[in-house]
């Protein structure tokens, strides 16, 4: 997909000398980088988020029966989704 983008000129300047120093081969190529990096923030953030949920939570007792409940969860989630491949 291209996509067109109106930039002010000392940014334009900005990038093309980013480009010429070598961190990029190209200003496509560093838009990229960019959003990448953002996809990485917000799922950084998203799971900072999630460990404080867990931290703030009253918590579980954790017995024989939570992990073999746990254990058979999980094999469960995986046999559902292994099921679906095929």
């Amino acid at each position: 997909m291209n996509i067109n983008i109106d930039i002010p000129d000392e940014m334009r300047v900005y990038l093309e000398a980013q480009v010429m120093a070598g961190a990029y081969g190209s200003i496509g190529e560093y838009f990229l980088y960019l959003v990448k990096q953002d996809q990485k923030n917000k799922a950084q953030a998203k799971l900072e988020a999630l460990l404080q949920v867990g931290i703030n939570s009253p918590g579980q007792e954790v017995t024989p029966e939570y992990w073999q409940n746990l254990r058979s969860t999980v094999l469960e989630q995986n046999r559902i989704g292994n099921s679906s491949d095929t």
